[in-house]
């Protein structure tokens, strides 16, 4: 046999547990010391080696047919439970009704007082001063004037935000007030409402702020056709 007849592949009696019976490994090339060397098309990660290698679990004999491994089903994605409260009525089919949303449902504060959780929230936000109530956006970075009537006294600018951050200031305070006297335990339904006008005047007096107000819900509301 000359030097350039390539070299035979090896091959082994039918009983032998080799990688070379196996049809997931193949030929390659001709290594100098192991002769024939191949990759096993499982086994990547074991580079080439020769046929002669003992064979593993993915053995699939060459003329013998590989099973794939059956697909994963996917999992099926789990319902959340309906915990809304049952409602039955005699003769009907039994309905569910759907939860009402955190910040509407009610909260009693005693006695005939009732809001929603979200009234409550806005209370505290501007009782707080946290509540975000914008100023209109003609008066940004504008100026109150104070000029007083003798010529040559010196006048007062007064920036039109911080006027408008005590105006805020007002209401809020108004407003908790507002609600304290409507939940007093101790006070008669004749007093609330004694105790509630003066209130309401309080907002007819500070009606003329009402246009520093960008939005109309946060201004002051005081009797109907009463404004200073």
């Amino acid at each position: 046999m000359s030097d350039d007849a390539p070299l035979p592949l090896p091959t082994f009696a039918p009983h032998e547990k080799v990688c070379g019976h196996c049809k997931l490994w193949s030929p390659h090339s001709v290594d100098a010391a192991r002769g024939w060397v191949g990759p096993c098309r499982v086994q990547s990660n074991r580079g080439l080696f020769p046929p002669s290698a003992p064979i593993c679990d993915a053995f699939a004999p060459k003329g013998g047919v590989i099973v794939a491994p059956a697909p994963s089903r996917p999992e099926t994605p789990r319902r959340l439970k309906n915990i809304a409260p049952v409602i039955r009525s005699a003769g009907s089919v039994v309905t569910q009704k759907a939860p009402e949303p955190r910040n509407q449902q009610p909260v009693d504060l005693g006695g005939e007082l009732t809001m929603t959780r979200q009234e409550l929230i806005e209370i505290f936000l501007e009782a707080s001063g946290q509540a975000d109530v914008p100023l209109a956006p003609k008066w940004e970075g504008g100026v109150v004037q104070l000029v007083p009537k003798n010529a040559g006294q010196q006048a007062k600018e007064l920036p039109i935000d911080s006027l408008f951050h005590k105006v805020v200031m007002i209401r809020d305070r108004l407003r908790t007030l507002e609600q304290k006297l409507n939940a007093h335990p101790k006070l008669t339904d004749v007093e609330k409402v004694e105790m509630q006008q003066y209130v309401t005047r309080c907002y007819g007096s500070l009606t003329t702020f009402n246009v520093l107000f960008r939005d109309k819900g946060d201004q002051f509301v005081g009797q109907k056709g009463e404004e200073s």
